[in-house]
């Protein structure tokens, strides 16, 4: 079962692509020590709060304002007009960085639990108030991990405008922001501490460097899977005072092992993956953002979409289309989701809406080509198309090199190398800017990405398809070795752009396409056959390909377990594999159909994949549910997983 405690706090909004800022804190003691200021002594108090309030007004302009998609004036919203709460839970889910994001945030809507206890962000160091806490206890170091656009720089900007703004956290004196994009580009030269803080905050020239040593600081690293700068934990140089020169790797190693400034408290945020960088033993408390729950992506899109008629079609619409519902307990899908729909619903009422994954990003890329051609200078279609195209495959060429080597965020070398020409106007004045975005950094050095990883995904899949074209088995047995599953929603994006339907729709931006009926065919039967038997298949993995056999409209082994299900014959005679109970379970969660009773003494299955069971009765969806289970076996264990999802009238426990 899941390895979680209490839920550890709400946090903001939909994520938007925008730039990850952070800051640091410093808090005041009472003791009373002075600063040089201007060659006059005067008293601490009076010259930190001069500082503080110019920082906290720079601040508070910095953060104020939240961009969805990119940094346009018609993206701009008021960070506390649309401020929505998300979920961070403290602890983390089993098997974490065993799957691809995606997978885990599907698995993580089916299994929240209602005795979690949510808190704000602002609380986020203080002591738990559970038995066996004391309050005075001191939370030094909190990672917070949280899958891409799930919210985390968005809680770090709350956190941050709530400070500035005087509603919280005012013990606090400073915030200073040191983002690991940023930190990125000045990795080779050598800083002192206090150094690096004037380099990005100017405000702090007039402070001297010893206030650091009388007050209690907090340094909030946004984004460490990021970094390219490669931790030196192991490092025994020394570092014990802010004016002495290291490299930024060395700065930020002895900080989190507390070597530098030993009393500082430090907040990291960071994607899945990454955070096995720094060993548990530095860390004192570890968080899981986990999105919106229902009523939330409700509330997303009510709040989106002024039109109460229009809002109810689309809230109706990801409803019924399950794998899109799932999706939307990501923020940033549910902002990639409500552009698409409300623009199609806009242009046509009785338009086809997206059923797939696949479809939902083909329609968002379509919609931001559009929108730059209505504003583009070039008068001549073919050659809008053919520049259009042109910039398409190059950023599909950078979004796939840099998948393949792990990468999310981007430098100008790293664009130069896929033929990106960054002085050429015609690639800022045409789509780019729409889904790819580039921001001035420190030294007015820039930095790139695209507005989500799941963009970055899909085309990286569109690249590949177009170079390779039916090397789809291949591709299939390289997505099942990876360890973390990251290369799962490209293998999905892969398959669904193959189809015959998707390629018309991008017919203007592949340069060919290609017959893949037959192809389609072949994988298709691949997949069933690696899911009925394959007794190795990693449940993540299964689940996955399942979910490939629906972005590719391939209805047939979902049809075949709804008949397994129904048919009493069928259960007792046919042998289940582990990946088949997968895709029951990935069935069963993503249906809006009432199962009226579910007996497991009737699954044909081993011994060794029995589940011991305890449960209790609880009320879901407003129904009669029996559910709450514990789960220590794999097959039927995954099986009985979906009745989370599944509103069961009855279940069958006895004799199992």
């Amino acid at each position: 079962g899941p390895k979680f405690e209490a839920r550890a706090g709400l946090y903001p909004d939909r994520e938007r692509s925008m730039s990850r800022e952070v800051a640091s804190v410093f808090c005041l003691n009472n003791t009373s020590v002075t600063v040089s200021l201007n060659k006059h002594d005067q008293p601490v108090n009076d010259e930190l709060q001069r500082v503080k309030d110019q920082l906290k007004t720079s601040t508070r302009n910095k953060y104020e304002r939240l961009f969805e998609g990119l940094k346009l004036q018609e993206n701009e919203s008021l960070l506390n007009s649309i401020y929505t709460q998300l979920y961070i839970i403290e602890g983390e889910r089993e098997a974490m960085n065993e799957e691809h994001e995606v997978l885990q945030m599907e698995k993580t809507a089916r299994t929240q639990y209602s005795q979690d206890t949510p808190i704000y962000c602002n609380d986020i160091f203080k002591a738990s108030p559970k038995p066996g806490y004391e309050e005075k206890e001191q939370i030094k170091t909190v990672l917070t991990k949280g899958i891409a656009g799930i919210g985390k720089t968005v809680s770090v900007q709350k956190f941050i405008l709530d400070w500035a703004e005087g509603k919280a956290n005012q013990d606090v004196d400073f915030m200073f922001v040191l983002p690991f994009r940023e930190l990125n580009l000045i990795q080779d030269h050598q800083y002192s501490l206090h150094r690096l803080l004037l380099d990005f905050h100017p405000e702090l020239q007039d402070l001297d460097s010893q206030i650091y040593e009388k007050c209690k600081v907090l340094f909030i690293f946004d984004g460490l899977d990021e970094s390219r700068i490669t931790l030196m934990l192991s490092d025994a140089q020394k570092v014990c005072d802010v004016t002495d020169t290291s490299s930024v790797a060395v700065l930020m190693s002895k900080l989190i092992k507390g070597e530098l400034l030993p009393s500082a408290r430090i907040w990291i945020t960071s994607r899945p993956a990454a955070a096995n960088q720094i060993p548990s033993k530095y860390i004192n408390r570890l968080t899981e953002i986990q999105g919106f729950n229902e009523p939330q992506k409700e509330e997303y899109f009510r709040k989106r979409i002024s039109e109460e008629h229009q809002a109810n079609r689309i809230i109706s619409h990801i409803r019924r289309a399950r794998s899109l519902h799932i999706m939307c307990h990501i923020p940033v899908f549910c902002w990639i989701s409500s552009t698409v729909l409300q623009m199609l619903l806009k242009e046509d009422l009785s338009a086809e809406i997206p059923q797939t994954l696949t479809e939902m990003y083909i329609h968002f890329l379509l919609i931001q080509i559009n929108m730059r051609n209505q504003k583009y200078e070039e008068r001549d279609p073919e050659k809008l198309l053919q520049t259009n195209r042109e910039v398409i495959v190059k950023l599909a060429e950078v979004a796939f090199k840099q998948l393949m080597k792990g990468n999310v965020m981007f430098y100008e070398e790293d664009l130069t190398e896929s033929g990106i020409d960054l002085t050429d106007a015609s690639v800022y004045s045409g789509i780019c800017t729409e889904i790819f975005k580039e921001e001035s950094v420190i030294n007015q050095r820039k930095v790139y990405c695209f507005i989500h990883l799941s963009v970055q995904e899909f085309l990286a899949a569109f690249y590949y398809l177009d170079q390779v074209h039916n090397l789809h088995r291949d591709t299939v047995n390289k997505a099942l070795e990876s360890e973390n599953g990251h290369l799962d929603l490209f293998l999905r994006f892969l398959l669904g752009i193959s189809l015959e339907s998707n390629q018309k729709l991008l017919k203007d931006l592949l340069t060919h396409t290609v017959n893949s009926s037959e192809s389609i065919k072949k994988t298709s039967q691949y997949i069933k056959e690696r899911i009925k038997t394959d007794k190795n298949l990693p449940t993540e993995r299964s689940i996955n390909l399942f979910l490939c056999l629906l972005e590719m409209k391939d209805q047939t082994l979902y049809k075949e377990i709804q008949v397994f299900l129904k048919s009493d014959k069928q259960r007792k005679s046919e042998k289940l594999t582990p990946a088949q109970c997968s895709s029951i379970t990935c069935m069963l969660q993503m249906s809006e159909e009432v199962l009226d009773e579910l007996d497991l003494k009737k699954y044909n299955t081993s011994e060794e994949d029995k589940v011991q069971l305890t449960v209790t009765q609880n009320q879901v969806n407003n129904t009669n549910v029996i559910t709450q289970f514990l789960l220590y076996r794999f097959c039927v264990s995954s099986l009985v997983l979906a009745v989370f999802a599944s509103q069961l009238y009855h279940l069958s426990y006895m004799n199992v």
